[in-house]
Formats: C-alpha cells, structure tokens, sequence
C-alpha cells in the first residue's frame, strides 16, 4: 500500500494486505493514497509501461449519466473495461421500508426516471399477489396500465435513439427524438398529471379515471406519431455513416446474454424471441395482438433496429387500449375494497389535484366514520398478509421485476428490484474489450443503461 510519506509505491500483489496472496496481477498496480495523481504518473513512466488507465466518465454524454467507466487502453485499442457506478445512490429501497405500500410508489417511480411506469406496475403486481386480489383488479385499469406502459416504452426507445446519435454526432436524431418524446410525455401528463415520477399505479388499480376527452386526445397522439416515427428509418437506415458506425459494434451472441443475465433489446437482437408480454403475460398482454420484434445481427445496430420496430409495436397496443377504453366510460379503475384503495375515492378537483368537493364534504361533514376512515387508510396503511411475491415485467430496457417482502404489516420489510440496466452493464467488458476507444459511446448507448435503476 502507499505509505503516507511515499506519493506512489509499486505494490508486491504477494503482501496486498487487502487482497488475498492467491489474486493474480499482470504488471504493475499503484494505488491511490490521496497524494497527486501526477506522482503516479511519474512512477509508471519510470518503468516504461505502454498502457494507460482512462477514466471514461462519470459525465455525460460519453456514458449515459454519471456512469465510470476504467478502460485500459493499448493505442486506441480497449484492452480492459471495468464499471464504476454508485455515483447516483439514492437508498430508494430501504426508504421504501419506513413507508405505507401505497407510498412505496412514489420511491420506486424515481428509480429509473425513463421508465417510471413499470417500475410503478412490477412493484403494485407483486403487493397485489401477496394481498390475493390479483383476480379483482377492474378490467379497465389493467387496461390503463397496458396504454400508459406503452407510451412510457416509446418515450423511454426514443430518448436511447436520440442520445445514441448525438453521442455519434447525428444530433438531427436527438431533436427530432426529443420533439416526440414531448408529444408522449404530453400524453402521459394528460392521463397522470405529471410527465414523470408519477405514482399513479396503486395497490388495487391506478388512482384516477381518464379525463374527459383523454381518448380523443390520445388517438390525436398517435396519429402524431404514425406521421413521424419513419423519420428515424429515413435519417438512419439510410446513413451510411450512421450504419458503420453502429454495426459490428458491441457484438455479444445468445450464449453470452444468457451466461450474463442479459434482457431487452440487446437479447432479441441475437434472434431470441424472449419478452415477457409474451412468455409470462401480465395485466391482460395475453389479449392484445402485437409481435416480438427479434434481430439476428447482435450488434449495436441490431438493437437500434429492435428499439425502432418495437415502437411501431407499442402503437399497435395504445390502438388497442383506446378501442377498449371507448367501451368502458365509467367503469371503475380501483379494486372494490375500501380496506386497500387509496386514497378513497379519489377524483379530480377545480384546482386539478386531490380529492373531490364532493368527498371532502362526505368525509368533513357528513361521516365521522369516513372521516376515520380516510385517516387511517391515508396514515396507517393497510396490513399484507406475510409473504413475497416477484412478478417482473417488460421494461423498454429488459426484465424488471420487484422482490416484495412482507412480515404482516403496514409497510413492505423489505422491496428489492431487479433492473436491467444493472444487469446488462454486466455486458461493458464483453462488447468493449477488444474495441477502438471511439466505440465504446456506442456500445454503451446500444445497452441503454440509466443510473438511476441502477444505483437505486
């Protein structure tokens, strides 16, 4: 180890007294102890080493967030990739243990900010099936929650396409990507009030009917979108530039993905048809007609060409959502049990949030055993029976799934989540190691990974 006194000491890998004396070293290590960075620059050049530690990161854009890369380089040739992460830490599941279920979803929405919706839903499903009311949920907001995923999947493909070319200086991709995620997000805030971290699938249901004239407004959208999702074939398949760039690139086969837990688009692209909509079907996907966009060139390509088709898939689905929701005006979006749905009766006020008037005067003026009620359900919660329960879901980004447990009562012991960022980041030594330093952007961008799932 350094001694405080020495600014860079090579280290005998035989007397690490943090390693153990069986850990093979190839070369030299020198280990930081606070001292300039120069000294250990210094150090290496006395001994004529070729190779060059390079810290790509923790910025943007080079690495999608505040995520490290340590790449070894000999040249311009990546000789050894290692990940850093732990920079965007937020401590979201254990905050979740010293809160109500319900309000679970509000930490758990801010995990991966991209896809804020299927966190939401993996984590209702599982408290949903530990409750044993999976049967109950009302058929219109399974129905929601389908339409809501959807145009969360295509604002979450969009923001890869778009931050992938700009990352490859194709910045036309990142405006015109970013234009329509606008239109999506716009969407989404028509249905939930907010374009992000919207807490708006409970336990039970989801909190609120459609607006009005949501349905119209939402087929409006997709037209919007059928007019201009082309536009990305048209700026892309067609480059020539943009091709080379992308294929060949991060190269990782099906033995690969399955040896290193890898979901999404980075394992259909190698022609595995594997998607949980499909193989697993949750909230009523088993009923809708769309395809499981597959590739065979496993490349960073591949997967663009997988994000682009499963777009035009999720408007396939939003279509159908909205034929069905033109027949359920009026029904009911949160399970019939006043024990579990929170908050109660819950409706849109002249203000545009919280409870309605006419709620307010039941539960203020007219019921003290409602009022009572209310308080409770609102500040205590309600009691799971003992249990856990997984039940993962088809993120835009792979398997997403939360790992609820609970000991009986008010709040969840314990909620761990498995999210595919964190997964598929396993994959940055295999599809860099061996590549030019200009394509390590790209196969980073080809993974699609968000800091916020992944640190958590």
């Amino acid at each position: 180890m350094t001694a405080p006194n020495n600014p860079a000491t090579e280290v005998d890998p035989n007397n690490d007294p943090y390693g153990p004396a069986s850990d093979a070293h190839e070369g030299r290590v020198y280990t930081a102890g606070g001292q300039d960075w120069d000294a250990i620059v210094d150090a290496q050049a006395e001994h004529l080493d070729e190779r060059i530690i390079v810290n790509m990161g923790p910025q943007h854009p080079s690495t999608h967030g505040v995520l490290r890369l340590v790449l070894e380089i000999d040249g311009e040739t990546v000789t050894e990739s290692r990940c850093g992460i732990g920079y965007l830490h937020t401590g979201i599941e254990k905050n979740m243990e010293f809160r109500t279920w319900t309000q679970g979803v509000t930490f758990c929405t801010r995990m991966d900010y991209l896809t804020p919706l299927f966190q939401e839903a993996t984590y209702c499903l599982g408290v949903e099936r530990l409750l044993g009311i999976e049967d109950r949920i009302p058929e219109k907001a399974n129905v929601m929650r389908v339409l809501l995923m959807e145009l969360n999947r295509i604002s979450s493909h969009l923001v890869c396409l778009g931050t992938g070319g700009m990352e490859i200086g194709a910045l036309t991709v990142m405006t015109i990507g970013f234009r329509e995620r606008e239109k999506v997000l716009g969407g989404l805030e028509l249905i939930t009030g907010l374009r992000m971290n919207h807490s708006f699938i409970r336990p039970g249901g989801v909190a609120q009917d459609l607006p009005d004239n949501g349905v119209e407004q939402l087929r409006d959208l997709v037209k919007w979108l059928k007019k201009h999702l082309p536009e990305y074939a048209a700026l892309c398949n067609e480059n020539p530039i943009f091709k080379r760039r992308l294929c060949d690139v991060g190269y990782m086969d099906l033995s690969t993905c399955l040896a290193l837990g890898i979901t999404g688009p980075p394992l259909r692209s190698t022609g595995y048809d594997w998607d949980l909509r499909k193989k697993q079907p949750y909230c009523g996907y088993e009923t809708y007609d769309f395809d499981v966009i597959t590739h065979t060139d496993a490349d960073a390509y591949g997967r663009f060409i997988i994000r682009l088709e499963e777009m035009w898939e999720s408007v396939k689905i939003i279509e159908q959502c909205l034929d069905r929701l033109d027949k359920m005006k009026g029904d009911p979006v949160m399970v019939d049990d006043a024990k579990i749905a929170w908050p109660a009766q819950l409706a849109l006020g002249p203000d545009g949030m919280g409870n309605s008037n006419g709620h307010i005067r039941h539960i203020m003026g007219e019921s003290m055993e409602a009022l009572i009620h209310h308080f409770k359900i609102v500040t205590e919660g309600f009691r799971v029976p003992p249990g856990q329960a997984y039940v993962p879901v088809e993120s835009p980004k792979g398997e997403l799934g939360a790992h609820v447990v609970s000991d009986g009562g008010t709040r969840p012991y314990r909620a761990h989540f498995r999210d595919p960022s964190f997964a598929n980041l396993q994959a940055m030594p295999a599809v860099t190691e061996g590549a030019m330093v200009a394509d390590v952007v790209v196969a980073v961008a080809s993974l699609d990974p968000v800091m916020g799932g992944v640190d958590r």
